[in-house]
């Protein structure tokens, strides 16, 4: 059958657009390159609690993964340990003691661990008595039995306390045990006060039946410049991966600003992770710790994450002079803030 001419060019333009719907039909639903996702490895200073919750909502309600990260979340054995276990490498982040990192700079100086974030602007370090006890102020604390673990960082820094507030160190007894005693022995009457993070110390002495108009808290942060924990980054792992640590810290943030907004919701998540805690007592310790996270006056000025470096500045002071340290480590040996967010984002 022979074809005319315009059947021919019509057979031609046809191939030429079947070519052309194909090629693009094939570009369309080529698969397109997936994200870059990072790895991170990122440590608690403690175990499932209250205070631990916004990591696990940042994490259960997908704000890392949004930031095309896949973080593990484990819990810590102390704020210190954390420390160590980042510059080590052990874990790529982690939510540890800035007192601890200032100590720990000073005796290593080219260790690699950075502090990026000041989540705790007001240490949770304190000293907790019960009525009864004769202590109405900290002056009172003279001639009492007070008690800790040993290596405690409130037992520790308590001189530094008491210079503050015109206590004589030498008319105070330190009384050693293990951790679970602590409060017991208070109770008991074997101490007179202990020295600690003043939630965990309140909601172990309610578990115990102690009245909660029964205790009474002299916190350090009323009188020193201190601040609590903190997120550090290896600074290997920062170097190789500037651009996760910054969406690591929006997460996080965003995290934190969920949990104060809704606060039953995040002790729900966290007992997705251990269903065997305590609602009411969790609740009750993430609502003290945020009291120390969202602080009039700092965080409504600074963001979640910021403190005056003037602070950090004297905060550096104080361990270097108590803790008897022959290296003060400069404030940019111990942090580096321009990972942060913008201010807007971290506001509460």
């Amino acid at each position: 059958m022979k074809l005319g001419v315009s059947s021919i060019k019509l057979l031609a333009l046809g191939l030429v657009v079947g070519l052309v719907l194909g090629f693009v039909i094939g570009w369309y639903v080529r698969p397109m390159p997936s994200p870059t996702v990072t790895q991170v490895k990122f440590t608690l200073d403690w175990a499932y609690q209250g205070p631990q919750a916004p990591f696990l909502v940042a994490l259960y309600k997908g704000f890392f993964a949004d930031e095309g990260l896949s973080v593990t979340i484990d819990r810590g054995y102390g704020s210190a340990k954390v420390i160590s276990d980042v510059a080590a490498g052990l874990f790529d982040i982690g939510f540890g003691d800035i007192n601890s990192l200032i100590e720990f700079k000073s005796r290593y100086p080219d260790a690699k661990v950075k502090l990026v974030a000041v989540i705790h602007v007001r240490s949770p370090l304190s000293i907790v008595t019960l009525a009864g006890r004769g202590i109405e102020g900290p002056k009172d604390l003279e001639g009492k039995k007070l008690g800790a673990p040993a290596g405690d960082a409130a037992r520790r820094i308590f001189p530094a306390y008491a210079a503050a507030v015109g206590v004589d160190v030498n008319k105070v007894t330190w009384v050693t045990m293990d951790v679970p005693l602590r409060e017991p022995m208070l109770v008991r009457g074997d101490v007179d006060a202990v020295s600690g993070f003043y939630y965990t110390v309140i909601i172990n002495l309610l578990n115990l039946n102690v009245s909660e108009k029964d205790i009474k808290v002299f916190k350090y942060s009323d009188y020193l410049p201190l601040v609590g924990n903190g997120i550090v980054v290896n600074e290997d792992f920062m170097r190789k991966n500037p651009d996760a640590v910054k969406k690591f810290l929006r997460a996080v943030i965003r995290g934190i600003k969920y949990s104060i907004r809704n606060v039953d919701e995040a002790i729900d998540i966290l007992l997705q992770r251990d269903p065997t805690l305590n609602k009411d007592v969790e609740k009750r310790r993430l609502l003290m710790a945020l009291e120390i996270i969202n602080v009039e006056g700092i965080t409504d000025k600074y963001g979640i994450g910021y403190v005056d470096p003037s602070v950090l500045e004297k905060n550096i002071d104080l361990i270097v002079k108590y803790f008897g340290l022959e290296r003060r480590p400069s404030l940019s040996d111990i942090a580096d803030f321009s990972y942060l967010p913008p201010l807007g984002y971290r506001l509460p």
